[in-house]
């Protein structure tokens, strides 16, 4: 990969990366943090909450995709393809960050709204609570996962490739 497009992957990656680890450890902990709670109740930080997410899973949808483009951009100036557990690790960062976008925040919504929501009766309320807990830990299992992953990509980038090593059968010119 030309080092052009390896700087700007890492610069992607890392930016991806920060922006996890912001999300997950700071912005999410500190809505729900006592001192937000005593400033706005937690319905309301729930739906900042959503939204937050909203727009931080168009921007990982923009960091995978700069990032898949990036990956196809290197094989085709490098001629070779990618090492596959690093494409696999891309790949599965992309469903990832899709399936946690497209399914699960929705469902989480539409739980936080019953939760929520004056005219539910408390058979309703319990059972969205129990379902948005569980609904929720896997997403946070989801995020953790993509944290994670993003990070050894990362680590990945990193670390230089040398050249193609010569082939064990030379080819006989004729």
């Amino acid at each position: 990969m030309p080092q052009v497009l390896r700087v700007l992957s890492l610069g992607v990656v890392a930016i991806w990366l920060g922006a996890t680890v912001f999300v997950t450890f700071g912005a999410g902990p500190a809505l729900f943090s006592p001192e937000v709670q005593q400033l706005v109740p937690r319905y309301h930080a729930g739906r900042i909450a959503q939204v937050i997410l909203q727009s931080f899973f168009w921007f990982q949808i923009g960091c995978s995709i700069a990032s898949v483009l990036l990956l196809l951009a290197g094989w085709a100036y490098a001629g070779r393809p990618p090492r596959k557990w690093a494409s696999g690790l891309l790949l599965g960062l992309v469903t990832l960050v899709l399936l946690g976008g497209l399914s699960l925040q929705p469902k989480l919504r539409h739980l936080h709204t019953v939760m929520y929501a004056p005219d539910t009766s408390i058979e309703e309320k319990t059972a969205a609570t129990q379902k948005f807990r569980r609904w929720h830990g896997v997403s946070q299992v989801g995020n953790l996962l993509v944290l994670i992953g993003v990070g050894v990509y990362f680590v990945h980038l990193t670390i230089p490739v040398g050249p193609r090593p010569a082939s064990k059968y030379p080819v006989a010119y004729y």
